[in-house]
């Protein structure tokens, strides 16, 4: 497939509270698609773990299915065909051979079929405080390859929450055409508070893309919580849209690919790349 229609559209960004019940919250992101689709949504953008928010390797895997008997991901493609809308599916939990799960997100097309899917590369292995850490790496296989995709109307790069504190990734798909990246999320609140929205900025004026990012929000099992601010930000910096911290939101949006044109040629930092050596460490400085 090829962008055959680059013109504006409208897409829909949407922030939920998932907990562990898998059927609820199916139920509540179809009826966001169909929310966003009534609202006039050509692509709608889901958070991380849209259909499972657990903690812990034996919970997320207990609920992790293989890719051909995942339920919401069988739903997802459903609703896509009953709304012709795209969808970009957040992120599922898809059991692998090796005993650990993919962190995967889908770019499902208006016919229900799958027209790419990104494997979240870098894994939030980390301790935030004493009672706080994560070690994604346990639970999760780390993917291997960068996923750009064509929309009708723009090239769509592929990312996942954690990816967002790594520019190459990012630069990456921006040289490899894309003009949108997604960037489903599940940040904490800590880091969140602090860094998330001036690295969304960042990841946007660094690429001239604009940058949609559907986030979880609130309270979830195991005392978890997410930071929400679901965001949209224009290929300039400029945050278009906010969710806030509302537990259920969703941000109705105008993607114009002009913009992402324009921004490169003002500052065309992507066409400015130099080869370096090094880095070395400084020898001693020389005696006169």
């Amino acid at each position: 497939m090829a962008v055959t229609d680059p013109r504006p559209f409208r897409a829909a960004v949407v922030q939920v509270n998932a907990g562990n019940d898998m059927d609820y919250n199916i139920w509540r992101a179809l009826d966001a698609v169909r929310r966003a689709r009534a609202g006039g949504a050509e692509i709608v953008m889901l958070p991380e773990n849209v259909a499972m928010m657990e903690l812990g390797r034996e919970n997320v895997l207990a609920q992790a299915r293989r890719a051909e008997d995942h339920p919401a991901l069988a739903a997802f493609r459903d609703v896509a065909r009953e709304t012709g809308a795209w969808i970009n599916a957040g992120t599922l939990a898809i059991l692998l051979d090796d005993g650990r799960a993919a962190n995967r997100a889908y770019l499902i097309a208006p016919d229900g079929s799958i027209a790419a899917h990104y494997d979240k590369i870098h894994m939030f292995d980390v301790d935030l405080s004493a009672e706080e850490s994560y070690r994604e790496s346990e639970t999760f296989h780390p993917g291997a390859r960068a996923v750009v995709a064509d929309l009708p109307w723009a090239r769509l790069g592929m990312t996942v929450c954690y990816d967002v504190r790594f520019p190459s990734l990012h630069r990456a798909l921006a040289q490899a055409g894309a003009e949108v990246l997604a960037v489903p999320a599940a940040f904490t609140v800590p880091t969140g508070q602090a860094h998330w929205h001036v690295l969304l900025r960042a990841r946007a004026i660094e690429t001239g893309c604009y940058v949609l990012a559907p986030a979880q929000c609130g309270a979830h099992p195991h005392d978890r919580r997410t930071y929400g601010h679901s965001l949209v930000v224009d290929p300039w910096g400029t945050v278009l849209a906010d969710a806030g911290e509302a537990d259920f939101e969703i941000l109705h949006v105008t993607i114009d690919p002009a913009s992402v044109a324009e921004a490169r040629r003002r500052i065309p930092a992507l066409t400015h790349d130099r080869g370096f050596s090094g880095p070395e460490q400084a020898a001693a400085a020389a005696t006169v």
